[in-house]
């Protein structure tokens, strides 16, 4: 063997070596793309450590700022019911017409850090606390009904391209279209974000979504999915990039002095919730996964049911004791509500309760904005800033102690079936790009130009034309006109657009 085709072997050796992905204890990873659930449309497995390891670790990445949905603002006021809904669920905001519920509302930008301009183009958070009779429950949601991603174990590395780069500590398209070329569910998600819906006037005039399906259970057990909408009774109204921008000359605090200006003066803001309601037997006769938090549940095919109307009233009288250290998470539900097996959302449910331990302390419900409106029994103990007066000697459960609170068989979860082996494998139906085609085709003229401008703005700035080529095939794959307009945008080529477009599922 010549001495030349030696190196050729070792170098031919050394390219095709790939470096190993590891946990932190520096196993190799099998599968850094899906999370491990229960067969193919069962929940995701606590055992998945890798999953967990990755929200953990990510959830202490900031101290104290919250890692996402950092600027924001929040107002107090109350749910009015507008019908008894008993027969579905048991959670007791629905339980008669005209219940009122206290509820405190937090608005935020999710990316972009405090003190940031509020004007920039972001999806926003919508999340309410209900301080029901049985505790508290958090629907956490964004003015946008969709999201990037479906599965948690990519919610550590979306928002990673999404923040600033390490090195420069500036935010780099050429980072956030890296990520996203990979990812194609994120197609209907990035329409609607660099549409102008991507930067809302202010929090009053934008609806919200809970994004995810929950489950509405009643007292039988018997369950059916949920999705919740927030509509604006203001109506909705959206700023233009530039518009955008000439707001940020004057005030890049336009949606806080908005939302206290009006509360102020009496001008109460107000919201009807919706929901969309879907049989569990009737799951698998959609073309997409109903559980797939990048996809609508379009009201031709799920009608919407208004259940009741919010009123927000009341500013806080201290940001940081009450809008600062709110916490919201969705994992905070009540008899009547459960989670369903969106991946993303069980994902969620361990993160964000995690990520408020770590920020606020094991003792944050104790605050008074988090502290629930009913006596907390529980055998939870010590920790930082525990400044309830407990006297009982009990701080354990079972005990013969007569006057010990007892578990109440009556609110046990319900019962999913389960069949098939534990899987890391995607969604079987991803149908990842006919619902942003739907969205860019309901666009006014102007509104798609408008996006066609953005995406001209930022994707047009990625170096990697590859990278650009992807992405436009992307929206391409949802309408031809959308991806024949970006390309045009973006300088690629029409034909290579074509041609990955045709390789998409």
């Amino acid at each position: 063997m010549t001495l030349a085709l030696v190196l050729i072997l070792a170098f031919s050796n050394y390219v095709s070596a790939k470096t190993p992905l590891t946990r932190d204890n520096g196993a190799p990873v099998g599968d850094n793309q899906n999370s491990w659930t229960a067969g193919a449309n069962g929940p995701v497995l606590l055992q998945d450590v890798h999953l967990i390891e990755k929200l953990a670790r990510f959830d202490r990445e900031r101290i104290p700022e919250r890692v996402v949905h950092a600027r924001g603002a929040g107002a107090y006021g109350e749910f009015v019911s507008n019908g008894e809904l008993s027969d579905i669920t048991m959670a007791a905001p629905f339980q008669k017409a005209d219940k009122k519920t206290p509820v405190f509302v937090r608005f935020s930008s999710v990316i972009h850090p405090q003190g940031s301009p509020e004007t920039l183009r972001d999806p926003r958070g919508f999340a309410t606390k209900f301080y029901t009779d049985q505790g508290n429950w958090d629907l956490v949601g964004n003015n946008l009904p969709v999201f990037f991603i479906r599965d948690a174990i990519k919610f550590p590395d979306m928002v990673h391209s999404l923040k600033p780069s390490p090195i420069t500590n500036k935010q780099d398209p050429n980072r956030v279209f890296d990520f996203f070329s990979h990812i194609p569910e994120s197609t209907n998600m990035l329409t609607y974000v660099f549409s102008d819906m991507g930067t809302p006037v202010n929090y009053r005039e934008m609806d919200g979504f809970s994004v995810h399906a929950y489950k509405f259970v009643n007292s039988k057990g018997q369950y059916k999915y949920v999705k919740f909408t927030w509509k604006s009774l203001q109506g909705v109204r959206n700023f233009t990039t530039q518009q955008a921008q000439k707001m940020q000359g004057k005030d890049f605090s336009i949606h806080t002095t908005d939302l206290y200006e009006n509360i102020q003066r009496g001008n109460y803001p107000a919201w009807d919730l919706y929901v969309q309601i879907l049989n569990p037997q009737d799951m698998d006769k959609f073309e997409f996964n109903p559980l797939d938090p990048t996809k609508i549940w379009p009201t031709n095919l799920v009608s919407m049911r208004k259940v009741g109307t919010m009123t927000l009233n009341r500013l806080p009288d201290n940001f940081f004791q009450e809008t600062e250290q709110s916490a919201f998470a969705p994992s905070n539900i009540i008899p009547g509500i459960e989670p369903s097996e969106d991946r993303l959302l069980q994902g969620r449910i361990f993160s964000y309760a995690d990520t408020q331990r770590h920020r606020l302390g094991g003792n944050h419900m104790m605050l008074s904005v988090n502290q629930p409106q009913v006596k907390v029994n529980n055998k939870n103990q010590d920790g930082y800033a525990n400044y309830y007066n407990t006297k009982s000697d009990l701080n354990y459960e079972p005990s013969q102690e007569p006057t010990d609170p007892q578990q109440d068989s009556n609110y046990r979860y319900s019962q999913l079936p389960i069949a098939g082996t534990t899987q890391q494998q995607r969604i079987q139906k991803t149908l990842n790009f006919e619902q942003a085609g739907e969205l860019y085709r309901s666009f006014s003229k102007q509104m798609q130009d408008n996006l066609i401008a953005n995406l001209k703005e930022d994707l047009g700035a990625v170096k990697n034309a590859n990278i650009r080529t992807q992405i436009t095939a992307f929206f391409y794959k949802a309408n031809p006109e959308y991806g024949t307009r970006v390309a045009q945008a973006v300088n690629v080529s029409l034909d290579a657009v074509k041609q990955r477009a045709a390789e998409l599922n």
